[in-house]
C-alpha cells in the first residue's frame, strides 16, 4: 500500500501543488485522485477523506488521514527522514519549519489578488501596495534565510519542503510579472526549471477546462522558461505503446519533426506542454 493525494485543478490549487511536490520532489510514491474545484467532485472526493474539508489531503499507508499541507510535510519527514524534506542541520531545519509556517499563514494579498493560474503569464497586473508589500516581505524572508543557511539555488542548502512551499509564490511571480530583486527573480527561475514543477505545470494543461474563477483580463505576454511546445497531428507514429503505460497509442503529437504517439489525451497534452519535463518521453525521443 502506498499514499493516496487528493488535489484540485493542477493549473490553479497552489496548496494541491505544495502538497504533490512534498511527494514528488523528494522522491516518495503516491497515487494522485483529482477533483475539479467549484464542482460537486471537491465534497465526493472529500468525503473518501475525512475529516478533510479541502485539498490536499493525504492517506498515508496505515491509512492515517492528513489534511493540511503544513501538517503533511510535517508527518512526511517524520515518516521519511532521508528523504530531505527537513534539512539535518537543526539551525537549518528551524529556519524551514519558519518558512513554511509564514507561507502558510501569511501573503493574503498576494494570493487574493493574483491567484495561481500555470496556463498564462500577464504582462502587467498593476500590482496595489498591498501585494508589493507581500513581495517585499518575500524578499526579506529569503534573504534572511539564505543567510542563516549559506547562499545557494534553494533557501535552506538542498531543496526542502520550504521550497515547495514557495513554488505557487514563485508562479505567481512568474505569472503576473511582478517586480522582484535579482536575487528573488533567480529563485523563481530556480522554481521553473525544477523538473517536477515543469511536470505539474505541463500536466496542468492537460488537466481539463479553463476555470473561468480564474480568469483576468490583463495584457499576455509568453510564459518565461519553458512554455508550451508542440503541435498535434495524426498517426502513424514513430512507436506504438505509450512512453508512460506501454499501451497501445491512439493521441499524436508531432515533435522535432517525427510524430509520437500516447495512449490517452492526458497523457499526449501533458508532453506537448512541455517535452522535456518528461524522462519517459525524452528517452524514447532520443533513442
Amino acid at each position: 500500500m502506498t499514499y493516496t493525494l487528493a488535489i484540485g485543478d493542477r493549473a490553479y490549487s497552489s496548496w494541491s501543488l505544495r502538497g504533490w511536490l512534498l511527494f514528488d520532489a523528494f522522491g516518495i510514491p503516491v497515487k494522485t485522485q483529482s477533483a475539479r474545484l467549484y464542482t460537486d467532485e471537491l465534497p465526493a472526493v472529500l468525503a473518501q477523506f475525512v475529516p478533510a474539508r479541502t485539498v490536499p489531503v493525504m492517506r498515508c499507508p496505515d491509512g492515517a488521514v492528513v489534511p493540511d499541507s503544513l501538517a503533511m510535510a510535517e508527518e512526511l519527514a517524520s515518516r521519511h527522514p532521508g528523504a530531505g524534506l527537513l534539512p539535518a542541520d537543526p539551525k537549518a531545519r528551524a529556519v524551514v519549519r519558519v518558512l513554511m509556517t509564514e507561507m502558510h499563514a501569511g501573503f493574503g494579498a498576494l494570493r487574493n489578488y493574483c491567484p495561481m493560474n500555470l496556463r498564462v503569464s500577464y504582462a502587467n497586473c498593476a500590482a496595489p501596495q498591498a501585494v508589493l508589500d507581500d513581495l517585499a516581505r518575500l524578499e526579506t524572508l529569503w534573504d534572511w534565510a539564505r543567510a542563516q543557511t549559506g547562499n545557494g539555488a534553494w533557501l535552506c542548502g538542498a531543496y526542502s519542503a520550504a521550497d515547495a512551499f514557495y513554488a505557487p509564490v514563485a508562479a505567481r511571480i512568474a505569472g503576473y510579472n511582478l517586480g522582484v530583486g535579482t536575487q528573488a527573480q533567480s529563485y523563481v527561475a530556480a522554481h521553473l526549471a525544477h523538473p517536477s514543477f515543469r511536470r505539474w505545470r505541463a500536466m496542468g494543461h492537460a488537466d481539463g477546462a479553463d476555470q473561468a474563477n480564474y480568469f483576468r483580463d490583463y495584457p499576455r505576454r509568453d510564459w518565461p522558461g519553458a512554455g508550451v511546445a508542440g503541435a498535434l497531428a495524426k498517426g502513424p507514429s514513430v512507436n506504438t505503446a505509450c512512453p508512460y503505460s506501454g499501451d497501445p497509442v491512439t493521441h499524436f503529437m508531432a515533435y522535432g519533426d517525427r510524430v509520437w504517439g500516447f495512449c490517452n489525451a492526458f497523457c499526449r497534452d501533458k508532453t506537448l506542454a512541455d517535452p522535456g519535463a518528461w524522462p519517459q518521453f525524452m528517452a524514447l525521443y532520443n533513442s
